[in-house]
C-alpha cells in the first residue's frame, strides 16, 4: 500500500472497549493490510458505539482527519464501518476514500451496489406515488395547489439565494474549525506569523481547503495544494466571525 492513512477501529461496548477485545483483532488485521509499501498511518482513531447509529463523533472526527490530510479512511470490517444504506451516500457524498481490510473491493464495488439499490428503492417510492395519485384523480379527487404570482415567485427566489448564501458560509465555518486545532498547536510551539503557521502545515502534509476537496489523483495533476499566508489570514477571519 502507500499514500495517507486514517485507521478506524470500533466497538459495541465499554467493557470491549476497556479490554481490547475485538480492538487488538482490528489493529492486527489493519497492520497486516499496510504492511510493505510507502504508506503513513497518521492517526488510529477508536470508538465504541453501536453499529446502528450514524451520529458517531469519533468517526467524524476520523473524516475530518482524513480530508486534513488527504488520507483514506481504513476500517477492519466493513461492518465496522455503517450498517445502514443511508450512512454510506453520507460517506460517500463527503467524498472520503475508504478501504476495508476484508473486502478492499468495497470503495469501488460494494459502496455503488448499495447506493444503486437505494436509488432503485426511491425510484420504485416515486412510482407508488404517481400510480395512486392517478388512482385518486380518477375516484373524482382534484390535485394540485394554489397558483402562485410573479412577485411571490421573486420572494421565493430571494429566499432561496440567501439559504444558498447561509449554506456556504456554514460549509466554510465547518472547514475553518477543522484548521484550528491544527493552527493552535502550532502556535503553541512557537508559530507566531502567518507566514510560520504556513510553513508548519506544510511541514505536516495538511491540504488546503482547495485540495482537500480534490481526489489524490487531481491533486496530483494539479498546481497548487501550498499554505500561504493569504490562505492562514482566510482561515482566522472564519474563525473570527
Amino acid at each position: 500500500m502507500t499514500g495517507k492513512f486514517v485507521s478506524y477501529l470500533r466497538v459495541s461496548t465499554q467493557r470491549q472497549g476497556k479490554s481490547g477485545l475485538g480492538l487488538d483483532a482490528q489493529r492486527e488485521a489493519v497492520n497486516g493490510f499496510l504492511n510493505g509499501g510507502r504508506w503513513k498511518l497518521v492517526a488510529e482513531v477508536i470508538e465504541v458505539e453501536s453499529g446502528k447509529r450514524s451520529d458517531r463523533p469519533e468517526l467524524a472526527k476520523a473524516l475530518s482527519l482524513c480530508r486534513l490530510h488527504g488520507a483514506t479512511l481504513l476500517v477492519a470490517k466493513l461492518d465496522r464501518l455503517a450498517r445502514d444504506v443511508a450512512f454510506i451516500s453520507t460517506l460517500m457524498k463527503s467524498s472520503t476514500k475508504f478501504v476495508a481490510v476484508d473486502l478492499p473491493q468495497a470503495n469501488e464495488l460494494t459502496i455503488h451496489v448499495l447506493a444503486a439499490m437505494a436509488e432503485y428503492e426511491t425510484r420504485a417510492v416515486s412510482t407508488r406515488t404517481k400510480a395512486a395519485l392517478a388512482a385518486a384523480k380518477r375516484r373524482g379527487v382534484v390535485l394540485g395547489g394554489r397558483r402562485v404570482s410573479a412577485r411571490e415567485w421573486s420572494r421565493i427566489a430571494d429566499r432561496g439565494r440567501k439559504l444558498g448564501t447561509a449554506v456556504g458560509s456554514q460549509r466554510a465555518a465547518k472547514w475553518a474549525h477543522e484548521y484550528q486545532p491544527v493552527i493552535d498547536d502550532l502556535r503553541q510551539s512557537g508559530a507566531v506569523t502567518l507566514q510560520q503557521i504556513a510553513d508548519g502545515l506544510n511541514e505536516r502534509g495538511i491540504q488546503t481547503p482547495r485540495n482537500a476537496r480534490l481526489n489524490e489523483r487531481e491533486i496530483q495533476t494539479r498546481n497548487g495544494g501550498t499554505w500561504t499566508p493569504t490562505q492562514v489570514l482566510r482561515i482566522q477571519r472564519i474563525l473570527a466571525a
